[in-house]
């Protein structure tokens, strides 16, 4: 069984070898009603690169993990791509709609943690 670091960790590099930014790490662990325990959020710069990080994080995490999403779903449109791990969901936005819906502010008593870009 993989711990949680080890999952968070893997889906950050999936993510990074993507060129996705602006990943925020949001805890939910102590936070009551939580539907998960963590949310990895990030952003692409176009459908392409949003489907291509959301393909990265499941690829990676079969192969490096041996574990397969509960669900998805968001590729029709690639606006925004949600996958679902159970313990953590990851949800890949174009940043337009990564403002809109703010979850890193719905979540605002959650602590966060914020990943440096790499370029």
């Amino acid at each position: 069984m993989h711990g949680f670091s080890d999952i968070q960790n893997n889906i950050i590099e999936a993510i990074t070898d993507k060129k996705g930014k602006k990943i925020a790490v949001i805890d939910l662990s102590e936070i009551d009603g939580a539907s998960t325990d963590r949310l990895i959020i990030c952003q692409g710069n176009s459908t392409s690169q949003v489907a291509a990080i959301a393909d990265s994080v499941r690829e990676r995490l079969l192969d490096e993990c041996k574990i397969k999403p509960m669900n998805y779903e968001g590729y029709r449109n690639s606006q925004w791509i949600v996958i679902d791990y159970g313990d953590t969901m990851v949800h890949v936005f174009l940043p337009d709609f990564r403002e809109f819906y703010s979850l890193e502010s719905l979540w605002n008593d959650a602590p966060a943690s914020w990943i440096p870009d790499v370029d």
